[in-house]
């Protein structure tokens, strides 16, 4: 039950945000720039700049974690390589 109340959660939030930075960039533009609603919107020029912070940031950690699980598995398969010729010499 937990787990559906979280994806609807998140469903919501991202339904949310969408709607949001939808109206923000497509529908803000043709709204007179002394409307009181621009006050709700930050200036236009983040609409860019948020989209690419958040690629650039998720690609470092996704980046760093795959480089973490191939340096890790590149450990494992020395150490059996390791205790594999360590065998072959006692035998």
């Amino acid at each position: 039950m937990l787990d559906k109340l979280v994806g609807l959660a998140m469903l919501i939030v991202a339904t949310t945000v969408f709607l949001y930075y939808t109206t923000w960039t497509l529908l803000m533009p043709f709204v007179d720039s002394d409307h009181p609603l621009h006050a709700y919107f930050p200036p236009r020029v983040w609409a860019i700049r948020i989209p690419v912070i958040l690629i650039l940031i998720g690609s470092a950690v996704v980046g760093s974690f795959l480089s973490v699980v191939m340096i890790r598995s590149n450990r494992k398969k020395a150490a059996k390589a390791k205790a594999a010729d360590k065998g072959k010499k006692k035998a």
